[in-house]
């Protein structure tokens, strides 16, 4: 059974599952889907047609699937979806999608996003993803699984964040980030591997190496694009950890940091 603090403001056509808890003075509108054994915190404001997965918790202060901040909207039924086992923390804002970008604002599972984190109208995260203290995604941004986003970290718009890539402390992003790469810098530039992270997330010492001898090929080479992008095709036929670049380039639409 949901447990549902006095105060708070509950439409009757919103979905609640059960066990799911709503703090006091928290809004939640009749579009709105909560899964079993979510938490929304105290002054939560949920809106639009949004859904919340499974064991989500949402603390004080956010907003969340309000109208996107696009001056094209003009006020169409597009959506917030947002999976399980979430941490959003205080202040953060999440917007719907455009109908101009496909209509869907989308958070996938497990991901940790600390305070007053800013995701803009049609993005589309993965899994395990941080994102650190007022790191902010402009509109139709993707970022891939594993990624983390450190403070203050802000991604232009269009841009696509690379699974297991990593940002520095207030990283300026208006290229997109290949995957495993690590970039930082008032205008973000290539660092190298997210080595501590691939460790961590159990990639052997050969992965390791497999994918460091991609990020020269592509970075260090002097090879021109087309050229590094066949041999990565070459080296990716037997070692799946260099597919993630391969598929990278075939897909990304921005220009990425280089």
């Amino acid at each position: 059974m949901s447990k549902i603090h006095e105060t708070a403001l509950v439409d009757p056509a919103a979905e609640i599952a059960d066990g799911v808890e709503i703090g006091a003075f928290s809004i939640v509108g009749p579009k709105v889907t909560i899964g079993q054994g979510s938490w929304i915190g105290p002054h939560v404001v949920v809106t639009g047609r949004t859904t919340i997965g499974e064991n989500t918790r949402i603390f004080q202060f956010a907003s969340i699937g309000e109208e996107p901040q696009d001056k094209k909207y003009d006020g169409e039924d597009t959506e917030l979806i947002i999976g399980d086992n979430n941490t959003i923390r205080e202040l953060c804002t999440f917007s719907r999608g455009t109908i101009q970008g496909g209509g869907k604002t989308i958070i996938g599972n497990n991901n940790w996003i600390m305070a007053c984190v800013h995701i803009a109208h049609d993005c589309v995260l993965g899994d395990n993803i941080i994102m650190a203290n007022n790191a902010s995604l402009a509109g139709h941004v993707t970022v891939g699984d594993w990624a983390i986003l450190s403070g203050y970290s802000l991604i232009h718009q269009f841009c696509n964040v690379g699974e297991h890539s990593f940002t520095s402390f207030a990283s300026h992003v208006n290229q997109s980030i290949p995957p495993f790469v690590t970039v930082s810098g008032e205008k973000a530039k290539a660092k190298g591997i997210n080595t501590e992270g691939l460790r961590r997330r159990g990639y052997t010492s050969e992965q390791i190496q497999q994918v460091r001898r991609a990020y020269k090929l592509l970075y260090r080479s002097g090879l021109p694009l087309e050229e590094a992008k066949e041999q990565l095709h070459e080296m990716a036929e037997g070692h799946d950890e260099i597919k993630p670049w391969v598929e990278f380039l075939e897909t990304t639409v921005k220009s990425f940091i280089r």
